[in-house]
């Protein structure tokens, strides 16, 4: 249910608040936000897959960030893991706590930013509910979305043997947020400001990678995004299916920007590997496969690297650099 117990005389009411911001981004399924639940039409033959995150302000992101690469990243972050899926999205709940000092120049900003997110992903907003919170401000979002029935690639679906690959680049978010923390860093100094501004960009808005889901559903065994790091993700994964694996740190595809910066601080390899928000997509397949697959992800826009090979049932989970065993000490971001 929408429901926002503020009453200050310069803000909209909650009624004139749905109205002005959420109710033009609702899909068919909200039922213009003029009821307290949404309907979707079952689908023959698919899956429903559902997943829900929530980012807070000084946690998942600053609080002077803009409001719109706030909203963007809420969406981004949850249409991630169904990417991951192979699952095409249907729509999206929105719980939004809003502290004491929101005004309503940031909450449309917010909204447009959502809007841009919601329309960019053909992932409408069906409803949700906002609420007043003392602080700070906090955003969840439920994604709903979709894939064949009994298609969808877990966890737990690894087998020895098979390549491990990821998309996309690793480490940009994670050397963006360290840009965004210290901007004088030795490191920083080899990077152009183009370079700046593609590492910042990735840590504000996260590119689910959703054009994979054909290629992910033709070809991937287990899958997961790569939201806490990929060594610790990739540990999670493998724990998950009861094997063990190489990862081979020297493979990890890297950006330019990032190459940069790893070039003059080769420390940050591991960092890059370790530091999370990356939001691409880490899958197993058969070696017989690696080709064909990676082929048709590059088809759809999106490259995908080979970086290890999943071991057998006992055996342990190597991280790997210049051919040598080496210990990673903390593999992801943990909240607790």
């Amino acid at each position: 249910m929408w429901r926002l117990a503020i009453s200050t005389p310069s803000r909209p009411s909650e009624d004139d608040l749905i109205a002005r911001y959420f109710r033009p981004m609702a899909g068919e399924g909200g039922m213009a936000l003029l009821d307290d639940a949404a309907r979707l039409p079952g689908e023959a033959g698919r899956d429903l897959v559902l997943k829900v995150d929530a980012i807070v302000a000084g946690v998942h992101f600053f609080p002077d960030d803009p409001p719109e690469a706030i909203a963007w990243k809420a969406l981004a972050v949850n249409l991630s893991d169904l990417a991951a899926k192979g699952a095409a999205p249907r729509g999206f709940l929105l719980a939004l706590a809003l502290p004491p000092d929101w005004t309503e120049e940031w909450l449309a900003a917010f909204s447009r930013g959502l809007n841009d997110g919601a329309a960019a992903t053909g992932c409408p907003l069906l409803g949700g509910d906002t609420v007043k919170t003392p602080g700070p401000l906090t955003i969840s979002i439920t994604a709903l979305g979709s894939v064949p029935a009994g298609r969808m690639p877990v966890r737990m679906a690894a087998h020895e043997g098979d390549a491990i690959l990821v998309s996309g680049a690793i480490g940009d978010a994670a050397l963006g947020l360290a840009l965004r923390l210290d901007a004088a860093q030795p490191w920083a100094a080899a990077l152009d400001s183009g370079q700046r501004a593609h590492l910042l960009d990735r840590y504000l808005r996260p590119q689910p990678r959703l054009a994979l889901a054909p290629a992910l559903l033709a070809h991937a065994r287990a899958s997961m995004d790569v939201s806490d790091g990929l060594v610790g993700d990739l540990r999670k994964l493998l724990a998950a299916s009861n094997l063990g694996g190489t990862l081979e740190l020297d493979r990890v595809p890297l950006s330019e920007a990032a190459a940069a910066a790893v070039a003059r601080e080769p420390t940050l390899l591991e960092r890059a590997a370790t530091g999370g928000d990356d939001y691409e997509v880490l899958c197993t397949v058969r070696p017989s496969e690696v080709a064909e697959f990676q082929s048709r992800c590059a088809s759809l826009g999106v490259p995908m690297t080979l970086i290890g090979f999943v071991g057998g049932a006992g055996q342990p989970f190597e991280v790997r650099r210049g051919g040598e065993p080496i210990a990673i000490s903390r593999g992801s971001f943990s909240h607790f």
